[in-house]
């Protein structure tokens, strides 16, 4: 045996184990490599995903135009196609501007003094005819009417009995205010939403009435207790509707967070507070129109419509930000479509035609067949952190595309049925007014307050749809409103 033979065994084993100690270090880098590759991925999808977040706007999601902040865009967009038409009132639109009247109620005459040529004195009998112009002005303040109830005893002359006459109803103090003075403050204070400090320096300075907080508390108290029955009918109005309108909106009470539902058609609305958002009417039926919050797919005996304005803005997003070519397609075919109904009304047609129904529909199922596609063909997602399990996460475009695949009668409801609105703007109208009285006075101080609130406001939202005086209707008495009501 020679001597490299007899070191060949050692040799062997050290190149062993070096070529195994570089597997190991291999092994090893390539889990730190698999590991960087993950994190990557992740930030990357979380840096997408912020970017999104920066790029909305209430133009093209959910957002209210006051997150915008102070370096919003100029609101030269609009998710409504242009018309054509030039801005401004339309041929044949009623104007409504002072007109002169036939008898004003004080007459000033103004002659002149002197010739305007040689200089001559002039005298009112020498008028020849005058040019007349009108100032339309309020009256000067004036004090209180104080109307005095004296409520006489008489006796009996046959048997001596001594009887006093009733007050009428509402006159309960020796001293207070009418109705007509609170249903002006419940007015301000619920409907112009006027914080209650405001509210007093206003009366005092137009009227010379000094109102404390506890005062303002107790006429809108005795309002909604007024109004309970009102708003009882227009509940029970809207659940029976044809077509409802439904949403809800956060606000505070205190330090606790409380909901406020909007039920409401073109002509009612009803107002209620909740300690939770999932807390829905029952025995509704009819159709519904929503945002397409899944609990209120939990109403029974209902059909639904979703909001396709929350749609327009979602599609508007996807073509800003994802540049998502599918999403575009959709937007317009939605605005044609809305267009469509629109004339139909103003024909006074009872439905579309079935063969445009029956075009819309083909072209929606092929742009959203589209969509799903070009969402397929791009690469699965990753589960970001340390989830493991559950469903694979989607894009947002695929997440909406699913929406409108499952919902698609829902989403399309307005084309069949000429009574059905394109959007959810009447609930969201409605409940606007409550995110600017928690935004002036921050919320209430008590359950009682914005139960009060929900009701009072339920009558004024009603009367303004009716076309009703507002300060007329809160002096009514409640049964009579109930019998004006348009209800349809």
């Amino acid at each position: 045996m020679t001597p490299a033979d007899s070191t060949r065994p050692d040799q062997l084993a050290d190149a062993s184990a070096a070529l195994a100690a570089a597997m190991d270090v291999i092994a090893r880098l390539q889990a730190e490599l698999a590991a960087r590759d993950a994190t990557i991925a992740t930030l990357l999808a979380r840096v997408a995903e912020l970017e999104r977040r920066l790029g909305l706007n209430s133009s093209n999601s959910g957002k209210p135009p006051s997150s915008d902040g102070l370096k919003k865009p100029p609101r030269v967009k609009s998710l409504r196609e242009a018309s054509g038409r030039p801005s401004g009132g339309q041929p044949g639109h009623k104007g409504e501007t002072l007109r002169q009247v036939a008898e004003p109620d004080v007459t000033l005459d103004h002659f002149p003094e002197v010739c305007s040529d040689c200089g001559a004195a002039l005298t009112p009998s020498m008028a020849e005819g005058h040019v007349a112009r009108q100032v339309f002005d309020l009256p000067k303040p004036q004090p209180l009417v104080v109307t005095e109830h004296r409520a006489h005893a008489c006796r009996c002359a046959r048997c001596g009995m001594r009887t006093r006459a009733a007050f009428p109803d509402g006159v309960t103090a020796p001293v207070q205010y009418g109705w007509r003075i609170a249903a002006f403050v419940v007015y301000l204070l619920q409907f112009q939403l006027l914080p209650e400090d405001r509210l007093a320096l206003l009366m005092a300075d137009l009227f010379g009435v000094t109102l404390s907080a506890a005062t303002i508390a107790r006429m809108s108290r005795s309002y909604a207790m007024r109004f309970r029955g009102v708003a009882a009918f227009l509940c029970q109005a809207i659940k029976e509707a044809a077509v409802k309108h439904m949403d809800e909106t956060g606000f505070r009470i205190g330090s606790k967070t409380r909901w406020l539902h909007v039920a409401c058609t073109l002509w009612l609305t009803f107002y209620r507070t909740s300690q939770k958002r999932g807390s829905l009417l029952d025995g509704v039926s009819g159709i519904v129109v929503h945002d397409h919050w899944k609990p209120y797919y939990t109403l029974k005996g209902v059909l639904h419509a979703l909001c396709n304005a929350h749609h327009l803005r979602e599609l508007q997003a996807l073509i800003e930000i994802e540049k998502e070519p599918w999403a575009a397609r959709l937007r317009t075919l939605l605005r044609r479509a809305c267009h469509a109904t629109s004339l139909a009304r103003r024909r006074g047609d009872a439905a579309l035609k079935p063969a445009i129904v029956a075009l819309v529909q083909r072209r929606y199922d092929l742009i959203v067949a589209e969509g799903l596609a070009f969402h397929e063909a791009q690469p699965k997602l990753t589960r970001s952190g340390s989830k493991r399990r559950g469903r694979q996460p989607h894009r947002t475009g695929h997440n909406l595309l699913f929406r409108l695949q499952n919902r698609r009668d829902d989403v399309l409801r307005f084309l069949e049925d000429l009574t059905v609105p394109f959007t959810n703007n009447t609930a969201e109208q409605d409940g606007r007014m409550m995110k600017l009285r928690q935004k002036i006075s921050g919320g209430f101080r008590s359950e009682e307050g914005a139960s009060d609130f929900a009701t009072i406001r339920s009558v004024l939202s009603t009367a303004r749809k009716q076309g009703w005086n507002m300060i007329q209707a809160l002096t009514e008495e409640p049964g009579a409103l109930i019998q004006r009501l348009r209800l349809a």
